[in-house]
């Protein structure tokens, strides 16, 4: 899921039915959907640029979508096995992960044409833009490492090893706390990098296959959603991170979305008793 809170928009990819949907939060209404996306699983609203991007996994394409009418404008040869995004604002290109490409795509999104190519010698997870450095970070899975790209140049700047890493997927900056969350679907756990020292200064033990990450900076708190367990809950801020609970919000819940403005949290689940929903929730309700 994407959010854009300037338009109070939220974007979810559909992947069983190969389409992305647009939700209004503040009316709580679908908007739109986008079809013809073949096992979309990534996708990226970018308000600055009125465009929508979304990785098609099934046809190995970046989609580009106008953010307006909701229409695909442009489709991007990107990889094998397109996944997680990226905007870098200084450059204007976005990244893609190519999990089994184990490549990262640069895409120009003035022009929609891929523009280089980042071998990164392992699968890759899910990709993250640092405003503080105006780096792109990257999840070499296999590797248990944190890979460092430079957008001016796109070369890869440094490789941060993770240890105790196993299938470094999920992936969350917080730049305010320059830190980096970390869900590691191999071996359970979330591992918490300081951005300064380049160290894990803290990991928990999370059950479940842990996947997407959000953070509500308000509030402090950080979610974590699970393939198939629970969602973990953690206090995050200056002065550490600890954790503070768990909650079943529904089955499959293995992606989150967090509104800062209103503190509402999104689940999309697969399956209850209506079909797939979305769930809406706040802390303490």
């Amino acid at each position: 899921m994407s959010l854009d809170p300037s338009r109070n928009r939220l974007v979810l990819a559909h992947l069983g039915d190969g389409a992305a949907v647009v939700f209004d939060t503040h009316r709580k209404s679908v908007l739109g959907q986008i079809p013809h996306l073949a096992q979309v699983h990534g996708v990226l609203a970018v308000p600055e640029l009125g465009r929508i991007y979304a990785t098609a996994t099934g046809t190995n394409e970046l989609a580009v979508i106008d953010g307006e009418n909701l229409e695909v404008i442009a489709r991007v040869p990107v990889g094998r096995y397109p996944d997680g995004l990226a905007y870098a604002p200084s450059v204007g290109k976005i990244y893609v992960s190519d999990k089994d490409g184990r490549t990262e795509s640069v895409v120009d999104a003035r022009t929609n044409r891929r523009i280089a190519t980042v071998a990164l010698g392992s699968a890759v997870g899910n990709s993250q833009y640092d405003p503080v450095s105006g780096h792109v970070f990257v999840n070499a899975q296999d590797a248990g490492e944190l890979v460092e790209i430079d957008p001016a140049s796109d070369r890869i700047v440094a490789r941060i090893r993770l240890p105790g890493a196993e299938g470094n997927h999920g992936l969350l900056i917080e730049p305010g706390l320059r830190l980096a969350f970390i869900a590691c679907e191999g071996n359970d756990k979330l591992l918490v990098l300081d951005l300064r020292d380049r160290r894990v200064t803290a990991e928990f033990k999370v059950a479940g296959e842990p996947d997407v990450l959000a953070y509500d900076p308000g509030l402090g708190v950080l979610y974590l959603a699970t393939e198939s367990g629970p969602v973990h809950v953690f206090r995050a801020g200056p002065g550490g991170v600890s954790r503070l609970g768990q909650v079943d919000v529904g089955p499959n819940a293995h992606a989150v979305a967090v509104d800062p403005a209103t503190h509402e949290v999104y689940f999309p689940l697969m399956r209850t008793g209506a079909g797939p929903v979305l769930r809406v929730m706040r802390p303490g309700a």
